[in-house]
């Protein structure tokens, strides 16, 4: 099995690697067998991968010895909820799993989000293989264990930590993942750099238009080097008591703007992207980041990597005050303690820091125009 490369994720007897290949899903199979035993696994895909890739990956899988039982569950992130899991909950039973039989996700965040909340739930806990096929998901949501589901309260509040098995990335998939997809991927891929490698976030820049036209070996580079980064900070904290929140930059406003937007309007990886433009700003005014151009240069990044810079395209989708939608989302957040939320302040390109603040203070500053904020006109 050729890989390109191979991230370890170590967390005791909780361990697992993630496999990065661009030699299709031959070795996917391969993969399975050095942890499982041949036998039953559950493929849950849907309606748009599995057309492109349910085959390929079922075939590799049964050449090593796995029965497969293929599943297909809505996609979209305005499918990611109660309901959905729900009934895979229900399919996976019916499919007659055991405890030690593998439940593998085969497609995007969502995708592996709702199957792996599912297999942390049902029987108590089964097996769980991330098999990505976005960026977004293969350099952010497959490795670290988070899983679950949203609720009109807000982003991913019905869940749990149940780490995979083995991630398994065939960046093959990438090459026809469409334009705005890519850029989603991106947008997690730029906050890992500005998070702890500064040195990624300048490689990115400097690869701009190979990464753009989905260069094989720079694509296998990009999710290797991001995925180091995360497994990094997970190995270090795994349920988030402390570091792990810094993968959150950009997420806690992010998250606010999906709720208020509404799920599927708004692409996760493009309010991300809003999300952190916005938290930087924030974190200049409050004084929490001591370089005052900051969010000038991380404005200038996002647009030379054409991340989305302005939420001018989705403001007339929400009804009423946007920004009071924002901060009833705000309160809702799992970051909120007794009144205040916890936030991730740049202090340099590669080098973030918690803060929690009062929501008094943070509203006080921001105001309800996250329009203007967004608008870049002025100065921080």
């Amino acid at each position: 099995m050729a890989h390109s490369d191979r991230v370890p994720v170590d967390l005791g007897d909780r361990s697992y690697q993630v496999l990065i290949t661009d030699e299709g899903f031959d070795g996917l199979g391969t993969a399975l067998a050095e942890r499982f035993a041949p036998g039953v696994v559950c493929v849950v895909s849907n309606p748009v991968v599995a057309p492109l890739y349910l085959a390929e990956a079922s075939d590799s899988l049964a050449r090593a010895g796995f029965t497969v039982r293929a599943l297909t569950i809505a996609d979209g992130e305005q499918h990611k909820d109660a309901a959905t899991w729900l009934a895979l909950v229900d399919a996976l039973l019916a499919a007659g799993l055991d405890r030690r039989t593998p439940v593998i996700a085969l497609g995007g965040g969502v995708t592996g989000d709702l199957v792996g909340f599912a297999a942390a739930a049902v029987l108590r806990g089964v097996p769980f293989v991330q098999v990505p096929t976005t960026l977004l998901a293969m350099v952010d949501a497959s490795v670290g264990g988070k899983t679950g589901v949203n609720l009109p309260q807000g982003k991913n509040l019905l869940g749990a930590f149940h780490q995979p098995s083995l991630v398994f990335a065939n960046t093959r998939t990438l090459r026809s993942l469409p334009d705005a997809e890519w850029r989603c991927g991106m947008g997690e891929a730029l906050k890992h750099g500005v998070i702890r490698d500064a040195a990624l976030v300048d490689w990115m820049l400097a690869e701009a238009s190979g990464l753009a036209a989905r260069e094989p070996t720079l694509t296998a580079e990009l999710v290797g080097r991001c995925c180091r980064i995360k497994a990094a900070v997970v190995v270090a904290d795994e349920r988030e008591a402390g570091v792990r929140a810094i993968l959150n930059f950009g997420h806690t406003f992010g998250h606010a703007l999906e709720t208020a937007i509404g799920y599927g309007h708004i692409r996760h990886g493009e309010a991300v992207a809003l999300g952190m433009l916005l938290e930087s700003r924030l974190a200049v005014r409050l004084g929490w980041c001591p370089d005052s151009a900051f969010p000038s240069q991380l404005l200038g990044i996002a647009r030379a990597l054409h991340l989305p810079t302005d939420l001018t395209p989705w403001a007339d989708l929400v009804p009423g005050d946007l920004g009071a939608q924002i901060e009833a989302a705000l309160r809702m957040d799992k970051k909120t303690v007794r009144g205040t939320l916890t936030l991730v302040a740049p202090i340099a390109m590669g080098e973030v820091r918690l803060v929690t603040a009062p929501f008094s203070t943070i509203f006080s500053t921001i105001g309800r125009s996250l329009e203007m904020i967004l608008s870049w006109e002025n100065e921080p």
